[in-house]
């Protein structure tokens, strides 16, 4: 559901002459994915019928508030639903699950913190000053900058393992 949020949020911070904060939303909205696939892989065969709750909201305002919904969704997973998940992997002895939500629990706290720079550029008025975001591959580990010079701190992917995301 974030992934789909937030490239919502991406078109409309465009329109809003926010392009950075637009690319931002596309990252992270790339990161989500990755974390998605992360899970699915770990899911195998399973097939059922069970529910997800995000615990973020829906909704279009302005950026500003785009913004604090996309920080509030973040800190709700970093706070409450991937420490629960994990709990519940390792009562469970599901390794890969608790791998695939250790990192998906690591790349949301950078997620929240380049929602929260974001915010406070947009509410003083200016773009968020980064242009160029980078996404690793493996776990979603998510930076601003103009390049990845370090192996990834979460899973240890090489730089080339990243998805740049550059303003149009």
């Amino acid at each position: 559901m974030a992934h789909m949020r937030y490239l919502m949020w991406a078109e409309a911070a465009k329109k809003e002459k926010f392009p950075n904060v637009a690319n931002l939303f596309k990252a992270v909205a790339y990161a989500e994915q990755v974390h998605a696939g992360n899970h699915f892989r770990e899911l195998k065969k399973e097939v059922g019928e069970d529910s997800v709750t995000a615990g973020a909201g829906f909704g279009m305002t302005n950026t500003s508030e785009n913004l604090q919904g996309a920080i509030d969704g973040e800190n709700y997973e970093v706070e409450q639903m991937y420490p629960a998940f994990i709990t519940v992997a390792n009562l469970q002895e599901e390794k890969g699950s608790i791998r695939s939500f250790q990192f998906a629990l690591e790349a949301e706290k950078t997620h929240a913190d380049l929602f929260t720079l974001a915010k406070q550029a947009v509410d003083s008025g200016s773009d968020y000053a980064e242009n160029k975001i980078h996404v690793c591959d493996i776990c979603g580990y998510t930076l601003s900058g103009d390049s990845v010079e370090d192996d990834c701190p979460i899973c240890k992917a090489k730089p080339e393992m990243f998805t740049s995301f550059v303003t149009e």
